[in-house]
């Protein structure tokens, strides 16, 4: 091989090693700035008006936004049949609480909810959250009212066809964590991640501040 032909290889890795680095920065930058753009704009996530009753453990009717309940809600929005995305979350979700000490975590209440009722019965969407770790409470509820807390908070959902399949159809839907105070109130939200550390800091950052204003 020529001492040109080397030379360039060279530079061809270079550059596709500098590129990449870029892309890689560019992604984690754009991670940061949702969510900061985010917690910029809780104003316009107001509390839910109207008690939101979901069902979960044994059929157990519950109001989500129950104020009595002081713990931070952090929610996130899937279904049972999801492929990758919902078990990729829902693992950094159980990734982040054990990494918090008992303070933290007595301060949180996770939550999955199914945006698939039609599949999701409250007991199995209950029993698929349990699966990633027994803090995580799993609910369903009609989807018009899935729907409706779903669209409070921006989630993206919709149902597609699946032709030849025995699943019939799959859900597409966006991926964030919503963290929200007991009334529903919009506090920030963590978009898709994989990796706790991001979960960790926000759930970090919302107790620390509840501590000062007590």
């Amino acid at each position: 091989m020529s001492k040109n032909w080397s030379l360039i290889l060279v530079v061809a890795f270079v550059f596709g090693l500098s590129v990449n680095t870029y892309l890689t920065k560019q992604a984690e930058s754009d991670a940061q700035k949702a969510m900061d753009s985010t917690t910029a704009k809780t104003e316009q996530t107001k509390s839910h008006p109207e008690p939101v009753i979901f069902h979960g453990k044994d059929k157990q009717a519950i109001d989500l936004f129950d104020t009595t309940d002081t713990r931070t809600r952090i929610i996130y929005f899937g279904f049972t049949r999801c492929p990758d995305v919902c078990p990729t979350s829902l693992a950094m979700l159980a990734g982040a609480i054990n990494e918090l000490d008992e303070a933290s975590k007595e301060s949180i209440r996770p939550v999955f909810i199914s945006l698939d009722p039609e599949r999701d019965f409250a007991e199995s969407a209950h029993q698929y959250a349990q699966y990633f770790h027994p803090m995580i409470e799993g609910l369903s509820a009609p989807l018009a009212t899935t729907t409706e807390l779903a669209h409070h908070y921006g989630v993206i959902f919709r149902k597609t066809e699946l032709e030849g399949s025995e699943l019939e159809y799959t859900i597409d839907h966006s991926s964030y964590f919503y963290f929200t105070s007991p009334d529903g109130t919009l506090l920030t939200k963590v978009p898709h991640t994989l990796s706790p550390a991001p979960l960790v800091d926000a759930i970090t950052r919302i107790h620390m501040d509840k501590s000062h204003t007590k």
